[in-house]
């Protein structure tokens, strides 16, 4: 199993549209599935960044929404766990993301914690 999640360095002001960053993604999906063949790859969407909702959080969803379309559930997988990092009112807290953009170690033990089932079932653990 190869999990990527990229994407929000080109999120950044103009650098680039949801669609070309969906492109990038796809573009290194294609090369994964070319040098490892046999392995599944688990897409993990773009993380929120920024204290609120922004034009910027919006083109990653995009662009997130856009590589989701990817998944084929049979070799490409899919997983959007934002909804492990912000509080009901969509804000980032600054104790899972101090900077708004980088886990700290409670974030880091949030992003394990909620991808550990979806790891386990593609690794053939599941209920054990």
């Amino acid at each position: 199993l190869a999990i990527l999640m990229i994407g929000t360095n080109n999120s950044n002001r103009e650098d680039n549209t949801a669609e070309e960053i969906a492109d990038g993604i796809k573009a290194i999906v294609d090369r994964m599935q070319a040098k490892m063949p046999t392995t599944k790859i688990l897409i993990v969407a773009i993380f929120a960044r920024g204290e609120k909702p922004s034009a910027q959080r919006e083109k990653n969803g995009a662009a997130s929404a856009l590589a989701a379309q990817l998944a084929d559930n049979q070799r490409i997988f899919y997983l959007d766990i934002n909804d492990k990092f912000l509080e009901a009112d969509g804000t980032l807290p600054k104790d899972v993301m101090p900077d708004f953009l980088h886990p700290n170690e409670k974030g880091y033990q949030v992003w394990a914690e909620a991808m550990e089932p979806t790891v386990k079932k593609l690794m053939g653990e599941a209920g054990q």
